[in-house]
């Protein structure tokens, strides 16, 4: 009888992957883009003096409701920070496979952080607040944290449109090249449209609902 040797990397790279837990955690990362704007949006037509055109939807956390804008904060990071965990399986040995995570987990934290140090009242809102915004400590942490937080994102595009590329998806790669540029031009009109940075800072959620499940539903090439 012939007996064959296998090596070991050959048992490791034949060793099923954790699908079934991969795939629990990647719904978190699908989820939680849509679920938070689709909270932010509702309560934005719903309360009383906050306008789109002048505030942003992160005020939504301050007055007697606020509460809900934190728990969608809280709940948001929660759930980006399980899709990482389940992309980081899913792109497990392929280019790209540990940045890209380790940089959506990034962007995960900073909802948290947005959680704990409120926005500054301002714009007229909530209803009532003077128009000018004085910057207190816990605005500047909140400012600094989405800053951190979305600088991470669109470093994440960048590194996850390597293993896009590597699964033969040009044009999601080129997609997910230029979707970052965009983010960023929302952002520098923010002086001048709060409007446009909600916009960047939505498509920003809403690409990595995307990019999550291509990924996750593209076999790599190996």
């Amino acid at each position: 009888m012939t007996h064959t040797l296998t090596a070991p990397h050959d048992i490791v790279s034949s060793a099923p992957a954790p699908r079934p837990v991969a795939r629990w955690t990647v719904s978190g990362g699908l989820v939680a883009g849509p679920l938070f704007l689709v909270t932010g949006c509702a309560q934005g037509f719903a309360r009383e003096g906050f306008d789109f055109t002048r505030n942003a939807i992160s005020q939504l956390a301050l007055g007697e409701s606020g509460w809900i804008q934190t728990v969608n904060f809280l709940l948001a990071g929660a759930l980006l920070l399980a899709g990482a965990a389940g992309l980081r399986q899913v792109l497990r040995g392929t280019p790209g496979g540990t940045g890209g995570p380790v940089l959506v987990g990034v962007f995960a934290v900073s909802f948290w952080a947005a959680a704990v140090f409120p926005a500054d009242v301002g714009a007229g809102f909530p209803a009532g607040a003077p128009e000018a915004t004085v910057m207190s400590g816990h605005g500047a942490v909140h400012m600094f944290g989405g800053m951190v937080g979305y600088l991470a994102l669109c470093a994440a595009f960048f590194v996850l449109a390597r293993p896009l590329a590597a699964r033969g998806l040009r044009v999601w790669t080129v997609a997910t090249r230029l979707v970052p540029v965009v983010v960023l031009a929302g952002f520098m009109a923010s002086a001048v449209s709060v409007l446009a940075f909600t916009a960047g800072a939505g498509l920003g959620l809403l690409w990595l609902t995307a990019v999550t499940a291509r990924l996750a539903g593209t076999p790599a090439n190996r």
